[in-house]
């Protein structure tokens, strides 16, 4: 099974922004997004458990910078050509214009981004 970039549905187009997301491709979603800086998903978290990401993700930079924050404390950035995984327990705040490929699984993911969705509608 595979998918062309170009044929991923865009789920999100802004000045910037680009996200793509193919949802149950193989029990995952698998997503490319471009991302601007300044772009804090933090407050569009905001009402879930710890105000955090409750699903994992394992993804590839393609281009720019990433700041992850753990619910520990902890942070890390990554950057061009970071494999990553991220565990439950996250936030994230574009450093520098980012092109990633992610994938994460579609059940916790889309219990995640209905959340955002709906943030996103109260928010105008």
């Amino acid at each position: 099974m595979k998918v062309n970039k170009k044929n991923i549905p865009v789920t999100m187009e802004a000045p910037g922004t680009t996200m793509r997301m193919q949802d149950n491709f193989g029990g995952m979603t698998v997503c490319f997004n471009e991302l601007p800086k300044g772009t804090d998903f933090t407050p569009l978290l905001n009402g879930l458990k710890n105000d955090s990401c409750h699903s994992t993700h394992w993804g590839y930079i393609l281009s720019g910078e990433l700041l992850v924050k753990y619910d520990d404390g902890a942070e890390e950035v990554l950057t061009v050509g970071d494999v990553y995984y991220l565990p439950t327990g996250h936030t994230a705040i574009v450093q520098e214009d980012v092109k990633m490929i992610e994938f994460s699984p579609s059940k916790e993911f889309n219990e995640v981004m209905t959340h955002i969705g709906n943030k996103m509608a109260e928010n105008g």
